[in-house]
């Protein structure tokens, strides 16, 4: 049988559907990836984005910046040594963007300068480091990413 070229076109374009049609529905039914967004409440943190802009540049114009290291134990972040440790509160966020079920949030409490995030709480890979912190009246920000 011999094909003329009104059937080759036909068969081209169903060919052609048939492609796109089955990675359309082998990635939508692909858990790998999520469509999710990247927190649950994006659009809240960002209208509080501004507080974020202010904290971070009272963290400049004082002084106050972080020092994070890696190490066999874990991560440990080191505050700076003219502020009493004691009088220091707020929020240590790790945020993992592969995976929501890893992220991680705890309050500040400190007994030195610094603070260690064990190992055994940390998968290998990229994390995004948030500390939200007050000394006194000051609030401060800090935010690293770190590939752990």
């Amino acid at each position: 049988m011999k094909i003329n070229w009104g059937t080759g076109i036909v068969i081209a374009f169903i060919a052609f559907i048939t492609f796109i049609l089955y990675f359309v529905v082998r990635m939508s039914t692909d858990n790998s990836a999520n469509h999710d967004l990247v927190t649950e409440d994006y659009y809240k943190q960002e209208l509080a984005y501004q507080k974020e802009i202010d904290a971070s540049e009272s963290a400049l114009a004082m002084d106050a910046k972080l020092k994070i290291v890696k190490s066999e134990k874990g991560i440990t972040i080191f505050f700076p040594k003219k502020f009493d440790y004691k009088k220091i509160t707020g929020t240590v966020s790790l945020y993992r963007p592969s995976n929501k079920h890893l992220d991680l949030d705890f309050p500040l409490s400190l007994s030195k300068t610094h603070l260690l995030i064990p190992d055994n709480r940390l998968v290998d890979g990229r994390w995004d480091i948030s500390v939200k912190w007050q000394y006194e009246e000051n609030k401060f920000l800090f935010k690293e990413r770190l590939t752990y």
